[in-house]
């Protein structure tokens, strides 16, 4: 069986990507699928309490779906500086190679049956001199899951993001509205409701806030059939998604 796969977009930087990705590929390892992400780039490295630099999206990627796989498959070039892959690079005097954003991608296929792959930042953040995420996401064609705040602004944010998916020809395949903050505003309690009158693209329910770690109770986050998602091509019929 040919690879199938997700791209993981957002509305915005810090929107919770990874967390999602992560607990995404974790309900998938426990139902015993064949499943990795990638993540093209990756800027901001840390120093962990062993003083070795690490990228914690990687770390947390390469964890969340048990790979045996050397951690720059997952993510075959990383920069130190938290900005965008393109900046981080000319600040450090290097470059983003486009072809290995696509020949890292392209090492998965038929490796495992699901790739999950994790752009950075928004839909319209740039990841090399010439592609931004939309870009890469096209040339990948995998269906979108767009992660979205869960409160105020998200309806903007969303659409703006949906519209902006739509004009490049990009299948957006669903939104997860994610509780970034421990308090809920007003507007999180209508939110969902709200979009879902304004857009076909299905959105999925919202995540609760988590400090850090495992949810104790994710509820129907984990009941989802995230498979379901996971396309060979933006092209694909929707049996094909199954």
């Amino acid at each position: 069986m040919a690879t199938k796969g997700l791209f993981i977009t957002g509305t915005d930087t810090d929107i919770g990507k990874t967390f999602i990705s992560c607990h995404l590929l974790q309900e998938m390892v426990r139902q015993g699928k064949s499943v990795a992400a990638y993540k093209p780039a990756c800027s901001g490295s840390v120093v962990n309490r062993a003083g070795k630099k690490i990228w914690e999206d990687v770390e947390l990627l390469h964890e969340a779906a048990q790979s045996k796989e050397p951690k720059n498959r997952i993510c075959p070039q990383t920069f130190d500086l938290p900005l965008a892959p393109d900046r981080a690079a000319k600040m450090e005097s290097r470059i983003v190679d486009e072809s290995l954003l696509i020949e890292g991608w392209k090492w998965w296929l038929d490796q495992v049956d699901y790739l999950l792959v994790e752009g950075v930042g928004g839909l319209l953040s740039p990841v090399s001199e010439n592609f931004l995420v939309a870009d890469l996401a096209a040339q990948i064609g995998y269906p979108l899951l767009i992660v979205a705040d869960a409160g105020l602004g998200t309806i903007n944010h969303t659409l703006l993001t949906i519209e902006a998916a739509e004009q490049r020809g990009l299948s957006v395949a669903a939104v997860l509205l994610n509780q970034t903050c421990s308090q809920k505003d007003d507007s999180a309690s209508y939110n969902r409701e709200d979009l879902a009158s304004r857009t076909k693209v299905p959105i999925l329910g919202e995540m609760p806030y988590c400090s850090g770690g495992l949810l104790p109770d994710a509820g129907d986050f984990l009941d989802f059939d995230w498979a379901a998602l996971f396309c060979e091509t933006v092209q694909a019929t929707q049996s094909e998604c199954q």
